[in-house]
């Protein structure tokens, strides 16, 4: 019999700052330490902020669908719940198994990340070859870092949402205090005249510049979407559950397009090609102290903690939702008796992190394009079904109710629709073989998965899982 028939046991303990946190400290991540450098590089510094704002403007309008959506039905697993209810059941499936290829690529991102930057701090401290992987040599005290990071935070929340939701708001906070110092010192002390050149001149012009940096955007912004994960979890109003949502997508627009602005004031193009961790160097250079540069190590490194906390707790109740209506093995649906926590989906997430500082560095681009493209196919899935929930039921009861709903949830799906072309042969950020194959592999699984599901468990839990959303919309 499968978990999906057991009665969902979540406890509502998020306050407001909580869903906050966890929000915009999933969407900051570390991304903002190792990529600024190369977006202004590819795209030209304004080429680069413009990318940040286009893209965030895409972001948002995705967002406001879930805000809607989100308030409208507060169940675990988001997505899955109004995909099912507009598109149905297997429509369903794709769009979720899509977003945890996104989280679980991001918290794999950070086991990668982790031990990058520890080598920032210690140079030398990578020992004792492996093997070497797209050229990159692997050593074993690197991936050592990369697997107890991943061991601890799948520990973390093991051990449940409250305990998670701390560190979450205590970390997020010392990010934005060095961010605040930061762009601050570079706005009086940095020079316009290290933001030349504006734009990418390469093959492809200003056009493909921006083009370059808008593939990193679905990666680096996604992070709203927990919200809609841990509904179940959400000590809150309705209404206001949308409400924080969008706030979040706005903050980390203005956090990543400042940080661009004040990296590109700090450094020139040949500072920036010379340099592994560009936003690092760049406060180095504000305050003219190597304390600074490892200030912002630090915070990179607490952006690595609340990116990967967000992703662990939105993953594995993504995960949890897609076992709960049967399209997923029934022990992936259970929820721990004491901790409330979906242990089973949060191990699987940490075995899948834990692999991931095997493959070196290479594997950090690898899983921003591939969980990229999985992001983006879930946005335009929830964007299609905000359209078709407002036409075909214009009655249901939505605490918070977008303006000009049309629009946003056309120009939502012609945006979602756009990213999703970014990553697809023609393009120039198209995804390479290794990343078609990272991609393909997963959905495959996946698949493979569902059908044994399907026939295991068939409709029924599926069908409970939505006749119980129209109760609370």
């Amino acid at each position: 019999m499968s978990n999906a028939s057991q009665p969902t046991e979540f406890v509502r303990v998020l306050a407001r700052a909580d869903v906050l946190a966890l929000a915009f400290g999933a969407m900051i991540g570390w991304g903002w330490i190792v990529l600024t450098g190369g977006a202004i590089l590819d795209g030209g510094s304004l080429g680069a902020i413009i990318a940040f704002i286009i893209g965030g403007i895409a972001v948002l309008l995705v967002g406001l669908t879930y805000a809607e959506l989100a308030a409208a039905m507060p169940q675990v697993g988001g997505e899955h719940v109004y995909s099912y209810r507009a598109l149905g059941h297997f429509a369903s499936f794709v769009c979720t198994w899509s977003i945890v290829l996104g989280y679980v690529s991001v918290a794999s991102f950070e086991a990668v990340a982790l031990p990058t930057v520890v080598q920032h701090l210690f140079p030398g401290y990578a020992v004792g070859d492996l093997w070497t992987v797209a050229g990159w040599e692997v050593k074993a005290s690197w991936v050592a870092v990369g697997v107890v990071g991943s061991l601890v935070m799948m520990v973390i929340n093991y051990l449940g949402i409250s305990t998670a939701a701390l560190l979450q708001k205590v970390v997020t906070g010392l990010i934005l205090i060095a961010g605040v110092m930061f762009v601050t010192g570079s706005l009086f002390s940095g020079d316009t005249g290290n933001m030349q050149p504006l734009f990418a001149s390469g093959e492809h012009g200003a056009f493909g510049g921006i083009v370059a940096v808008l593939v990193l955007v679905p990666f680096l912004f996604v992070g709203f979407d927990v919200i809609p994960q841990a509904a179940e979890e959400i000590d809150l109003p309705f209404r206001d559950i949308g409400k924080v949502l969008v706030l979040s997508v706005l903050m980390a627009v203005a956090w990543y397009t400042l940080i661009v602005l004040g990296t590109s004031l700090m450094l020139d193009n040949d500072a920036l090609g010379g340099s592994t961790l560009s936003v690092p160097d760049a406060m180095q250079a504000v305050f003219d102290g190597a304390w600074a540069g490892n200030l912002m190590v630090l915070a990179g490194i607490a952006g690595i903690i609340t990116s990967w906390n967000a992703f662990y707790i939105g993953g594995s109740r993504a995960i949890y939702a897609l076992a709960h209506s049967g399209m997923l093995p029934a022990f992936l649906g259970k929820l721990h008796p004491r901790y409330k926590t979906p242990t089973n989906a949060i191990i699987l997430i940490g075995v899948l992190s834990t692999l991931a500082p095997f493959f070196g560095r290479p594997a950090l681009v690898w899983l921003v394009d591939a969980g990229g493209l999985g992001i983006v196919i879930a946005y335009l899935f929830v964007s299609l079904s905000f359209l078709i929930l407002r036409r075909r039921e214009p009655e249901m009861a939505r605490p918070y109710r977008v303006k000009a709903g049309g629009l946003v949830g056309v120009l939502a799906v012609l945006l979602s629709l756009g990213m999703v072309f970014l990553y697809l042969p023609g393009s120039p950020s198209a995804l390479v073989p290794v990343e078609w194959v990272v991609f393909g592999g997963w959905m495959i699984a996946g698949l493979l998965l569902y059908l044994w599901a399907r026939q295991r468990y068939g409709r029924e839990v599926g069908d409970r899982l939505i006749r119980a959303s129209y109760t609370k919309s």
